[in-house]
């Protein structure tokens, strides 16, 4: 009988050890390019692995799409990022995976370039919620915040600054998107010149950030993200984290 209590307990021990070191929620974070590879990835791998640290969560990392965009791999993810991704970088059959994994309840989060991503997929630009048209230089601008009621967002000021590659969008592509934040185009200089296109900005109205639910699943975007530096900010590494933990719980957040 003692021995079949000391074991009892042992196995209990390792079960509450178990228990206790599970992590809150799993992250599969992919980077693949096609297009612009951005000198910025691996910052932005480091900085999600950091906050898997400080949030408890698992990250896990790959640009190999056969890996992981099946059935049987999304299964194990509560949020899928998109971290700098750029051009065709699933084939149909993880394209199906992938809308199966939203269907089902499954999160996905893009950063900057995730909307210079997949054109010819509509049901992506649906997801991601608007697609990339140009930018301007590297510039410091004012960044506004539009809704602090979300996670992550209580760290901003109304208005801060703020250095960014200030992307610009098309329309819409989904009539669901809640805008987060936005930047102030008097701030910096929108013009931008691409051979025979010319931009003099996206006007009054330039989203930086929106989150939307869509096809049963949660997407978050933030157009932030383009330098290096910006992963090791502590505002925008928490503004990411926020968007992660909202598409894999789908919990919300009041900031006042």
């Amino acid at each position: 009988m003692k021995h079949y209590l000391t074991a009892l307990l042992a196995c209990c021990g390792i079960a509450a050890a178990s228990t206790a070191s599970a992590e809150q929620f799993s992250v599969l974070v992919f980077s693949k390019t096609a297009g612009w590879h951005h000198d910025s990835i691996p910052a932005g791998v480091a900085a999600l692995q950091e906050l898997g640290k400080l949030h408890d969560f698992k990250v896990f990392w790959t640009e190999d799409a056969n890996r992981v965009f099946n059935d049987k791999e999304l299964a194990k993810y509560q949020a899928v990022v998109f971290l700098l991704t750029t051009g065709d970088i699933l084939d149909e059959p993880q394209q199906a995976a992938f809308e199966r994994y939203i269907q089902a309840g499954g999160g996905y989060v893009g950063v900057h370039s995730a909307s210079d991503t997949e054109y010819g997929w509509p049901w992506y630009g649906k997801l991601v919620g608007r697609t990339f048209s140009m930018h301007p230089a590297v510039q410091t601008a004012v960044l506004n915040v539009e809704d602090r009621n979300f996670p992550g967002m209580e760290r901003f000021a109304a208005r801060s600054l703020a250095t960014d590659e200030w992307y610009e969008f098309g329309p819409p592509r989904s009539d669901q998107l809640k805008y987060l934040l936005t930047v102030d185009e008097s701030s910096y200089k929108p013009e931008a010149r691409w051979g025979e296109r010319h931009s003099k900005g996206m006007g009054s109205f330039h989203p930086v950030s929106w989150y939307q639910y869509y096809d049963n699943g949660r997407s978050f975007y933030t157009a932030l993200g383009h330098l290096p530096a910006t992963y090791g900010d502590p505002v925008f590494r928490h503004h990411l984290y926020g968007g992660i933990y909202w598409a894999a719980t789908g919990n919300t957040f009041k900031a006042e």
